[in-house]
């Protein structure tokens, strides 16, 4: 695993390399921030063996002394050296007011700073002004299919396919037998430590049932329209309540972890985006397969998040599309660059055919459009115009 480089975030970060610029890697908690600042130290360290590399470690016991802005300030000017010193800080929001701390060594000249975290929070409001644009931010994900197959040394076909859309693409997947019951055990443990440490501790959370039973309940409607009243409504049916502001705020708290991903709607003709109704999708789909179970009976919404990952990856904006009476999955946008995508299981049934194509069809533009299934269709790679690729076409392209 040392020696997988993680290219599509290394080509990003090179470039500010020794500038006067705090970089932060973001993103859930064990998708492989610690180990791609690793790999930036090995860089540093390849181009100048005597670089000075300083770094701490949040999540282990030694660096347990390190809770505020002045411990971090002192232990980091403890281990200066003359010349350049690179800082690194593993999972930085663990630190009081650390924003002061990275400010104050910014202004030396002579550190070079990168640090991670896993809430959405770390560089928002007061932060976010400490360091008034001093740092570049990097968001990270769990592996992509490509990604998975390099790490794990598989081809890219529809086994090792099956596989990602089962485990999903923690990169500690490497070390561990292919076995359900241990892989399952493995993302439990994960699911766990992200719901106490980042979201129960951290917002005081007393309801766990409940935060359980909302996370199955997005599970099982991935990928579909969803509100907070329709939650409550739902809640009330199985005997429990919840106030809609309760369940948002809980919504958020999934969010800032980065453990749920919120996509809204948009309307294609009027660019207006909705307040109300969205989708929901999740960071990696093992993590999301533990919350419920796989079940093979939930392919299509599975496939429908693989999609969106890999959309995510590759750096698009992501909104639902609304055309008239017709939804369009992803409207994925990005720079100048539009792409609208339908997302089916299988295109066997004329209905579907029709339907799936038919709502691309109706989009009065010129944008690229694709439709996107886990089968081949009839041996053709378009409908009307319209673009087709099977699940693996996609998820192996970098588009």
């Amino acid at each position: 695993m040392e020696n997988i480089k993680r290219e599509i975030y290394l080509e990003k970060i090179r470039p500010f390399i020794n500038q006067s610029l705090i970089k932060v890697l973001i993103g859930q908690r064990r998708v492989g921030k610690s180990f791609l600042m690793r790999q930036i130290a090995d860089e540093i360290l390849s181009k100048n063996e005597v670089a000075n590399i300083i770094f701490i470690d949040k999540e282990k016991y030694e660096f347990d002394d390190i809770r505020n802005y002045h411990q971090l300030l002192q232990y980091a000017k403890g281990r200066q050296k003359e010349g350049m010193n690179y800082l690194f800080i593993d999972e930085v929001q663990e630190i009081e007011e650390f924003e002061k701390a990275l400010r104050s060594l910014l202004s030396d000249a002579n550190f070079d700073i990168y640090c991670t975290g896993s809430n959405a929070n770390l560089l928002s409001g007061d932060i976010a002004t400490a360091l008034s644009g001093r740092q570049m931010v990097f968001k990270i994900y769990s592996l992509s299919f490509s990604e998975f197959c390099g790490f794990h040394q598989l081809q890219l076909n529809q086994q090792a396919l099956n596989t990602f859309l089962k485990y999903g693409g923690l990169p500690y997947l490497i070390h561990l037998p292919k076995d359900d019951a241990v892989i399952f055990e493995y993302l439990g443990n994960i699911y766990a430590t992200i719901l106490f440490r980042d979201i129960i501790s951290r917002n005081e959370i007393r309801d766990v049932a409940f935060l359980n039973n909302l996370l199955k309940f997005l599970a099982d409607n991935t990928g579909s329209l969803v509100s907070a009243k329709k939650i409550s409504d739902y809640l009330k049916s199985q005997k429990s309540s919840k106030t809609v502001s309760v369940i948002l705020n809980y919504i958020a708290y999934l969010e800032e972890a980065y453990f749920l991903l919120k996509v809204k709607r948009k309307d294609i003709q009027g660019k207006k985006i909705f307040e109300i109704g969205e989708k929901y999708y999740f960071e990696d789909l093992g993590l999301r397969n533990s919350v419920n179970g796989f079940k093979i009976s939930d392919i299509s919404k599975i496939a429908e998040n693989a999609v969106y990952q890999h959309l995510l990856i590759n750096g698009y904006k992501i909104f639902v599309g609304k055309s008239g009476d017709k939804e369009i999955d992803f409207v994925a946008e990005r720079q100048n660059e539009t792409i609208y995508i339908q997302v089916t299981t299988y295109l066997t049934d004329e209905k579907v055919i029709e339907r799936e194509f038919g709502n691309l069809l109706s989009i009065p533009d010129n944008y690229p459009k694709l439709v996107v299934s886990l089968d081949e269709f009839s041996g053709s790679s378009t409908y009307k115009g319209i673009k087709h690729l099977t699940l693996l076409e996609f998820l192996s392209e970098n588009i």
